[in-house]
């Protein structure tokens, strides 16, 4: 399989190159406002890289902290903020030898499914930039795309990684929950988080995967199990494994091209030794409404930080409580609005187990669902990683239930905390498509094998 494209090096010459291809992109005609920030060269040339990823230019999305650029989680209400410390994931890519480039676009607070919640405008789709780039890593995507980086750090809540990466025809990885740091990755929804990896090629993807993991004393959810060689696994091959297709993600209302692209990533499994079989995951009909009680309700906590005292803008006006309500009514935009109202309705008095305590008991049903299915012999799972390519920018903003349901394939691995994988299987009326590979907790080996399987039959058939 292909590495990093050849870009990048020992030095920083290919960091540089880098950022001066980007600017360059993002001030001309066919700009994609995947960045709100960029390094300076100046800062590059004093970086002395060395380890796993020397001398590769790294995108970040701008919901981890960084010393060197700001952090502004695509809204108006941390505009211009800089940390005072940097999130691990970031670190240990430095550490690796990556050089950051720059900071990515995204929906406000990683809220979102298209980037088109950005305070900062939406970014588009290098593919067909009438089309979004998936949300809410859409930045991140839309960049290793588009050729400006061959790696992004991106995170995923309920599909923000996979989604993207599937509509931008890249690599996206969402690890097990506790695989990665979280510390400096500014929270969501805590429970369902987590830091996750993009790359042009799944070896790509998982190179930087292995960079960033292992345990931190800074975060008591991560694990402390060694760290395996995640770019070996995906040389690997599938003979004798066994994959899953679960009933409920190829439903008869699945589009009949995405229905054949599907099959046709099965059967390069089959070709190469893996077995398919047919499995169910009977509560995924829960997924959606469960996800979207549970992550609304953790936001609404998190985010109640974030009034003009401690942090970013401050609308200084009247007394503290006017001053809240200013700070918040014009730094925040609608969709974190929504969902901040949402959850806290599900916390109330009197809703709080009619809502948000079902919704943890229909949690725990489709946790166990795949742990049955993994138990039963099945090595991995695969599934369309959404049910429709890139949709047109503007196409759903005004119909959130159709925005939330681009993530119905998704959401249910951060439910459970399973790894994920999207890796692109062909395209639709020229715009890409991914699989989705799922794998029992710290599997990941198992998954990027698989993963690896699938790039190198779709290479085969010069899809």
């Amino acid at each position: 399989m292909a590495g990093s494209g050849g870009v990048g090096g020992k030095g920083t010459e290919g960091a540089l190159e880098a950022l001066r291809a980007i600017r360059a992109r993002e001030e001309g005609a066919e700009r994609l406002n995947a960045f709100l920030s960029l390094a300076r060269e100046e800062d590059l040339t004093a970086v002395e890289p060395g380890g796993s990823l020397a001398g590769i230019p790294l995108a970040v999305k701008d919901n981890m902290t960084t010393l060197d650029l700001p952090t502004t989680c695509g809204s108006r209400v941390l505009e211009g903020y800089r940390s005072p410390f940097e999130a691990t994931a970031v670190r240990r890519a430095r550490a690796a030898g990556a050089v950051v480039v720059g900071k990515t676009n995204l929906d406000e607070f990683a809220m979102g499914s298209s980037t088109e919640n950005s305070a900062y405008g939406p970014t588009l789709n290098p593919h067909d930039r009438e089309h979004v780039p998936g949300g809410s890593s859409g930045g991140s995507a839309a960049a290793v795309a588009a050729g400006l980086v061959p790696m992004a750090l991106g995170s995923d809540t309920g599909g923000s990684v996979r989604q993207p990466a599937a509509f931008c025809g890249v690599v996206g990885i969402k690890p097990t929950y506790g695989r990665v740091s979280r510390y400096g990755l500014v929270a969501y929804a805590s429970s369902l988080d987590q830091v996750g990896t993009f790359g042009r090629t799944v070896a790509d993807a998982a190179r930087l995967l292995a960079a960033v993991s292992g345990h931190d004393d800074r975060d008591a959810t991560t694990s402390t199990r060694p760290v395996p060689d995640f770019e070996a696994a995906t040389r690997r091959g599938v003979e004798g494994l066994v994959v899953g297709v679960p009933a409920e993600y190829m439903p008869d209302t699945l589009d009949p091209e995405m229905r054949a692209l599907m099959e046709g990533a099965l059967e390069r499994l089959r070709e190469r030794g893996a077995r398919v079989v047919d499995v169910s995951l009977p509560h995924t009909r829960f997924a959606i409404p469960t996800y979207y009680v549970i992550a609304p309700a953790e936001a609404s906590s998190n985010l109640s930080r974030y009034d003009g005292v401690r942090y970013g803008v401050r609308q200084a006006e009247g007394d503290i409580l006017a001053m809240y309500e200013g700070t918040r009514s014009r730094g925040l935009g609608a969709e974190v609005k929504r969902r901040i109202v949402l959850g806290t309705y599900a916390l109330s008095a009197g809703y709080y187990d009619a809502y948000y305590g079902t919704a943890q008991r229909a949690r725990s049903f489709i946790t166990q669902d795949f742990r049955d299915v993994f138990e039963g012999g099945v090595d991995v799972i695969f599934t369309p990683t959404s049910p429709t390519p890139a949709f047109r920018i503007g196409e759903r903003t005004a119909d959130p239930v159709q925005m939330y349901l681009s993530d119905v394939f998704t959401v249910t691995a951060n439910l459970a905390g399973i790894p994920g994988v999207s890796v692109p299987v062909g395209r639709i009326r020229g715009l890409p498509v991914g699989g989705q590979v799922l794998a029992p907790w710290w599997e990941e080996e198992r998954m990027l094998a698989a993963a690896g399987a699938l790039e190198d039959g779709l290479s085969e058939e010069g899809a």
